[in-house]
């Protein structure tokens, strides 16, 4: 299993928001030096969201997108980028860049003829972030616009409409267990592993090495279907879980 560390972006600095609240923003400095961090770690991707680019569509860190991209890049460490990519032209921007994978969120739940396309385009390059909240019934309700929108529907009408498309992975957040450390939403990862044949990375509450190893030891119950990978946020850049212990963790998975 992956461990792709996280480095949120919001007007230049590196944050982590809490439950996706905007007015609920821890601030960790500049991410330039917290990816020099997570490279001589040991890292082997780097998981960057541009937080203004998905509250609005127009990004304000490019210039530290960029930088993160060729430090981590000089060491042989893949990048996956999202947070506001809602057209043929941001998807190419990025991936002419150099990002290894993009990650499409509201615009491939809203239009998922739109990742469709970039998929078939960039086989392997592009995923899609399906972020959740739990409905009133327990159902997965998927989740636009930086978390600010209301839900538009069942995460698994977004799967069933994705289909079989070539992309690279989903990214698949539980929103109420981001940034909060309480443990990865496991039940809602695994219904969604059943729902699709596609690599699926977790996002959302590990607090530490026991997470990512019931992760990496998560079996969904009709398919057997394991974690591709898991990203991992506040608790690496507090502290709470040191970045070779969360390594070693993935490793587990075999």
């Amino acid at each position: 299993m992956d461990l792709l560390p996280a480095i949120d972006l919001l007007e230049g600095g590196a944050v982590r928001l809490v439950q996706g609240g905007f007015d609920r923003v821890q601030t960790f400095g500049d991410p330039l030096e917290v990816a020099r961090d997570f490279v001589t770690g040991g890292a082997e991707w780097i998981h960057v969201v541009d937080l203004d680019a998905a509250r609005t569509g127009e990004s304000r860190n490019r210039t530290s997108v960029l930088s993160v991209l060729e430090l981590a890049h000089e060491a042989g460490v893949r990048v996956q980028v999202g947070g506001g990519v809602r057209s043929d032209r941001a998807v190419e921007t990025l991936l002419d860049a150099g990002v290894d994978r993009v990650v499409l969120g509201t615009a491939a739940v809203e239009d998922p003829g739109f990742a469709a396309r970039a998929a078939r385009r960039h086989p392997g390059r592009v995923a899609v972030g399906i972020d959740y909240r739990r409905g009133r019934s327990g159902s997965l309700e998927a989740a636009v616009r930086g978390w600010t929108g209301a839900t538009v529907g069942g995460v698994g009408g977004v799967l069933a409409a994705l289909g079989d498309e070539p992309l690279g992975a989903l990214v698949v957040t539980a929103i109420d267990r981001d940034g909060t450390l309480s443990g990865p939403d496991t039940e809602g990862l695994a219904a969604v592993l059943d729902a699709t044949s596609l690599p699926v990375i977790a996002s959302g509450g590990v607090s530490g090495a026991d997470d990512l190893r019931a992760l990496a030891g998560l079996r969904s119950p009709a398919h057997r279907r394991a974690p591709a990978g898991a990203v991992v946020g506040r608790a690496l850049l507090d502290g709470t879980l040191p970045l070779a212990e969360a390594l070693a963790a993935c490793a587990s998975s075999g």
